[in-house]
């Protein structure tokens, strides 16, 4: 009852920017019936398609990649369940559905007792495995009190959250101590949800998944037909900034002017991470006199229709794993401000060379393991971006040294997803009774 007060207390007082942003972006419109009172019988029923299901929850469009290698998994090793796939955002939700099919995909509920239980009660899941860190406390007691074991894949835990929720242990303790398993990306990770009330028989250190995840092959259909709808030649060199924020954009597209007349060779492919600005990018790169050249709605390009002052726009959602393939310099964004970084894992994979800003908090380990073993640079601002790109240009070996570097990390760190399967299937494999003790 609680929760539920501090719940309707927060939607009261951010009602005004949840209403804006219905309005102006289209936002929270979707799924609304779904979210506040949970799933229908008969929907449940069409996602389960008469099998035992199991739960994959993934808050927006990085998680709903993460696991895909889960869902694959699952599905070839248990046939016999059904997978289904939740998430919380607009744009989740379209990649879950291109990824998994509308039929199993839904809005997940607001942690309101009365959507959750409604949700579980007609879903009737088997396990529940949440992506990362998604602690919400009713969806857990609850699920927990009806049987279903609650686990957490990939799970991370900053050194700051981790000390929010001890500074409450008395309201988050018992949250942390309902979960069955909990996959941790590394030691600091399980010692953080150990301290926070998670039994320690019940963490194991996985690694990340994110590592298994990265794609490595610029030889499939995804990556070379935007390398041929961006009119690519062999003797271009493509530099993507891809998850950027604002500020970014524009940084990256000062450098690219300062360069291009140097360097003809070089491209610029800009992809924001959020739909509501991909028109606010493109009048940035109008005004900047340069040609902006949009993915959702432009034709493919040749080397006759370039100029030295096109940029590459991409406004659609889910592609930037791809177009990763095609750069051959990569600055992740979210960096440069206090976002904390995206991925940079993906841009490493393909052997592109990579750079990112100052804050990378959210991927701190893995920028470290990357910068210490030469696979990427850290740059402080738009000045050190501009001379790596330029030595990037100038200096090839060097380029190409940086994304071998960081192609060996990867590989020497996968293996996340088969560890976090073995335990997903140990747990189904356990009696239902076991599943409700634990």
């Amino acid at each position: 009852m609680f929760a539920n007060l501090l719940y309707a207390a927060a939607l009261l007082l951010l009602s005004p920017v949840i209403i804006y942003r219905m309005l102006r972006h289209g936002r929270y419109r979707r799924g609304v019936r779904e979210k506040l009172w949970g799933i229908s019988k008969t929907h449940a029923q069409s996602l389960t398609a008469g099998k035992s299901a199991v739960w994959l929850h993934a808050v927006s469009v990085g998680e709903v990649n993460l696991i895909s290698g889960l869902v694959k998994r699952l599905e070839a090793t248990h046939p016999e369940h059904q997978v289904v796939v939740s998430t919380s955002t607009d744009t989740g939700y379209d990649l879950a559905v291109k990824l998994y099919g509308a039929d199993r995909v839904f809005f997940c509920p607001l942690d309101f007792s009365w959507a959750v239980s409604r949700t579980l009660r007609n879903l009737m899941p088997e396990m529940l495995v949440l992506a990362e860190l998604e602690l919400w406390p009713n969806l857990i007691r609850i699920a927990t009190d009806r049987g279903c074991p609650v686990m957490v894949a990939n799970a991370r835990l900053s050194q700051r959250s981790a000390a929010g929720y001890q500074r409450f242990a008395f309201l988050t303790q018992s949250t942390f101590a309902r979960l069955a398993w909990v996959g941790a990306q590394n030691e600091q990770a399980a010692q953080r949800f150990a301290a926070c009330g998670t039994a320690a028989e019940r963490i194991e250190v996985t690694g990340s998944i994110k590592f298994d995840n990265a794609p490595s092959n610029r030889d499939t259909v995804e990556v070379q037909s935007r390398i041929q709808w961006a009119g690519v030649d062999p003797w271009n060199r493509v530099w993507v900034v891809g998850s950027t924020q604002p500020g970014e954009e524009i940084m990256a597209i000062k450098i690219f002017k300062s360069l291009i007349a140097e360097h003809p060779e070089l491209r610029l492919v800009l992809v924001p991470r959020h739909v509501e600005r991909f028109d606010a990018v493109a009048t940035l790169v109008s005004n900047a006199g340069l040609n902006v050249h949009r993915r959702s709605i432009d034709p493919s390009l040749d080397q006759a229709s370039w100029s030295a002052g096109t940029v590459i726009l991409v406004d659609t959602i889910g592609e930037l794993r791809h177009w990763w393939g095609v750069s051959h310099i990569a600055t992740v964004g979210g960096s440069f401000g206090t976002r904390g970084g995206q991925n940079m894992l993906e841009p490493g994979a393909y052997g592109s060379a990579v750079s990112f800003g100052p804050d990378t908090k959210n991927f701190k380990e893995i920028a470290n393991q990357l910068i210490d073993a030469g696979g990427a640079v850290r740059v402080a601002d738009a000045a050190q971006l501009r001379e790596f790109v330029e030595r990037c240009l100038t200096d090839i070996p060097s380029a190409d040294a940086l994304g071998r570097a960081a192609r060996r990390v990867i590989s020497e760190h996968q293996g996340a997803t088969q560890r976090t399967v073995s335990a997903l299937r140990r747990q189904l494999h356990r009696p239902q009774q076991q599943r409700h003790a634990a």
